[in-house]
């Protein structure tokens, strides 16, 4: 017997009606529309969380988190989540306030060491996550705590005062434009363009959605984990860098503030949690929204808890949301196996018809 079977819904590789970035639109549509409706709300009820001294002090934090959720993104898009992030960030702090000491002279050679530190931390994970088989989450969790160690070793638990080199780099801007800004935009332009424009970034997508497809076709998974990790190492490096220049006398636990609203802006940015499918871009977006309504909310009068639980409740909305989308084809499929059921279809072929094509014809 023959078999036809429906086209592929548009929003799967090879839909007839979408294509791949129609499909990757409907995915972060929401929170483009979220972002523009959160100003315009900012606007209206609290105008002065847009002013001139509000965005100012916005937008350098919004830049960190950007570069923070950016590095999430790339590494959950590999099938992980990476709790180590706070342990990256201060630790960077603390090597590039505590050696130089003041001494300007002294902060290039200490940023190299930072970046060394970091790059050598996030070879371990990807090397322990790809060779050895540690879970991500284990591996990371227990990074934290080594990156934490060494940074304690450093600071021995005391803030210090940052380079007058650092301090002005950081909170210096061209044309208005903060440089921290201005950094994270760059990289967030050639990280989406390698991603999503280059042989290496779609296999880094197709390695990542399914690793045992792609070992089928021919794709080294550990090499595209791997570089996961070590990017996202650099990222938050450079977020730790920009950090203790911004803050004069930042604290060995700097980046305590950043593992939350990463995994939050990763999720609202509708990147999958199962690896692949995702967007920089959309994950950007997903932080500037949170940095938005941190600043709302503080111009409410709103203390340090509310702050945190609001942040807590857009990623708990966040992951709500990715993990109640419905394709638009399954959908259909539903209703119209739910439509057979009650004339007497039965719920067993309800269950072996919801995720596979519908059939509309044999011969």
């Amino acid at each position: 017997m023959a078999e036809t079977t429906s086209p592929p819904p548009a929003d799967r590789p090879g839909g007839a009606v979408a294509g791949p970035a129609i499909a990757r639109w409907r995915r972060s549509a929401g929170i483009w529309l979220a972002t523009g409706l959160l100003f315009t709300v900012s606007a209206v009820f609290e105008p002065g969380s847009l002013g001139a001294s509000a965005l100012a002090s916005l937008w350098p934090f919004a830049a960190l988190l950007i570069l923070a959720a950016v590095g999430q993104t790339l590494v959950v898009q590999q099938r992980g989540i990476d709790l180590s992030v706070p342990g990256f960030i201060s630790v960077a702090v603390v090597i590039v306030t505590r050696i130089p000491n003041g001494n300007s002279g002294k902060l290039g050679g200490a940023i190299l060491l930072a970046y060394a530190v970091c790059l050598g931390a996030g070879l371990v994970n990807g090397l322990m996550v790809t060779r050895v088989g540690i879970t991500p989450i284990v591996q990371t969790l227990g990074m934290n705590a080594v990156l934490y160690g060494i940074d304690l070793g450093i600071s021995q638990g005391t803030p210090t005062q940052t380079t007058t080199a650092l301090q002005s780099f950081a909170n210096s801007d061209v044309a208005g434009i903060p440089v921290p800004m201005i950094i994270a935009v760059v990289l967030v332009l050639i990280i989406e363009f390698v991603v999503k424009r280059t042989t290496f970034g779609r296999r880094f997508e197709a390695s990542g959605s399914n690793a045992a497809a792609g070992r089928a076709a021919g794709l080294r998974g550990n090499r595209y984990q791997l570089s996961a990790y070590l990017a996202a190492a650099v990222l938050y490096c450079t977020v730790g860098v920009l950090l203790a220049g911004i803050v004069s006398q930042p604290d060995p636990f700097q980046g305590d503030s950043y593992l939350l609203p990463s995994v939050a802006a990763v999720a609202l940015g509708g990147t999958s949690l199962l690896g692949g499918v995702g967007s920089v871009m959309a994950s950007a977006v997903g932080a500037l929204f949170l940095s938005q309504l941190q600043q709302f909310v503080l111009a409410t009068g709103a203390s340090a808890a509310v702050q945190n639980l609001v942040q807590a409740g857009a990623l708990a909305l966040a992951v709500t949301v990715y993990g109640l989308r419905l394709r638009p084809g399954r959908l259909a499929a539903r209703l119209r196996n739910a439509g057979r059921a009650a004339a007497g279809g039965g719920t067993g072929q309800v269950a072996r018809d919801v995720d596979r094509p519908t059939t509309i014809g044999r011969t």
